[in-house]
């Protein structure tokens, strides 16, 4: 039987009476009083999320920025200091090892943050390709992770805060402290709301948890709702919408790789055999991943890898992977277990009305 790993905050949860199940190696909650009141609060008010079994890496020292810019699709070039960008790491067929967002500290200063699953595989891959020279640090372990999403975030966050703490711009980030201890706040988030992350030392996650779990506006919010927020925006999940047999530009991202320079996998971005299609179903029954998405003649197109009851929503979406000629119709049916479901080709974000973007005062 596999050993789950634990966060800081494993023992928190267990002792609230949340539903735990293993995900990227580790014990984390589900739910707590339900995936769609969770989902709810989140849209209208603010949640609160354990994300510390993310993977964060450290590269510092000379030559760091070209060593990096090497190994990512991310421009580091045009990457200032306080700010971060989301992108891929490839292999050589261009096809997608992980996606990460990348934070210049400082001048040759960067932190890398990956999916939990692919942490160790990650840190391995890069660490065997980076030139030598600068220092790669994997500070997982010392690293303590919480999302705090929702319209009413910085509310709150003010409250825990301080009175005059001034919130980052949006994709950027700014070092502070918290009683004392050194913590890192970036407006980001995997929701669609206004929301920030939060870094600090893992051995200060659980009372920075307590606090904001003590706050009224504040709930805590599992990897269900997490799920069905994340995929009401079109957000990929690796492992499912973003994985080894495709490239970004197949999943949709190519507009976001713009670098000029060479960087591994670049070679295989050109083409698409496969697109990324956003579906949308009537009613609650939902498509689920390696369903087989098909034409209304019934010739097999493709196959779902996301899909969900959406509750902002009230009805049904999925993502799925077509065949690139296939990609353009309007009109498809998903092969259930229960018979088909009749799916619209759809636009992203599904959630239109989301607060990521919210101007703050």
């Amino acid at each position: 039987m596999e050993t789950l790993r634990q966060t800081p905050l494993t023992q928190w949860h267990k002792g609230k009476g949340a539903k735990m199940a293993a995900f990227a190696g580790f014990d984390m909650p589900i739910q707590y009083e339900g995936i769609i009141a969770e989902h709810n609060h989140t849209r209208n008010c603010a949640g609160v999320f354990d994300i510390c079994h993310m993977g964060e890496f450290s590269l510092r020292g000379k030559g760091a920025k070209a060593a990096l810019n090497t190994v990512v699709t991310q421009d580091l070039d045009t990457l200032a200091q306080g700010k971060c960008r989301y992108g891929f790491l490839l292999n050589d067929k261009g096809c997608v090892l992980d996606d990460l967002i990348i934070y210049c500290m400082g001048e040759d200063d960067y932190m890398l943050v990956v999916n939990g699953a692919c942490e160790k595989c990650d840190f391995d891959w890069i660490k065997a390709h980076l030139a030598a020279g600068p220092v790669f640090t994997n500070i997982s372990d010392a690293t303590g992770k919480i999302d705090l999403q929702g319209p009413k975030s910085y509310e709150v966050l003010k409250d825990i805060m301080g009175a005059d703490f001034v919130a980052p711009g949006y994709f950027n980030f700014k070092r502070t402290e918290w009683r004392g201890k050194p913590i890192i706040v970036s407006r980001t988030g995997y929701t669609g709301e206004l929301g920030f992350e939060l870094y600090e030392d893992s051995s200060l996650a659980p009372e920075l948890w307590d606090a904001l779990t003590a706050h009224p506006l504040v709930k805590p919010v599992g990897l269900g709702a997490r799920d069905t927020l994340r995929l009401e925006m079109g957000y990929p999940l690796y492992g499912q919408d973003l994985d080894t047999a495709h490239t970004p530009v197949e999943a949709g991202f190519g507009p976001l790789i713009t670098k000029q320079g060479p960087f591994i996998g670049k070679d295989g971005l050109t083409g698409a055999h496969e697109r990324l299609v956003p579906l949308v179903l009537e009613g609650r029954r939902s498509a689920r991943h390696n369903d087989p998405i098909v034409l209304p003649d019934g010739e097999r197109v493709g196959v779902v890898t996301s899909g969900c009851f959406c509750p902002t929503l009230g009805h049904c979406v999925a993502l799925g992977y077509v065949r690139a000629d296939a990609a353009e119709g309007a009109k498809f049916l998903v092969r259930t277990q229960r018979g088909d479901l009749p799916a619209k080709k759809g636009t992203l974000p599904f959630h239109t009305g989301g607060s990521v973007r919210m101007k703050l005062a």
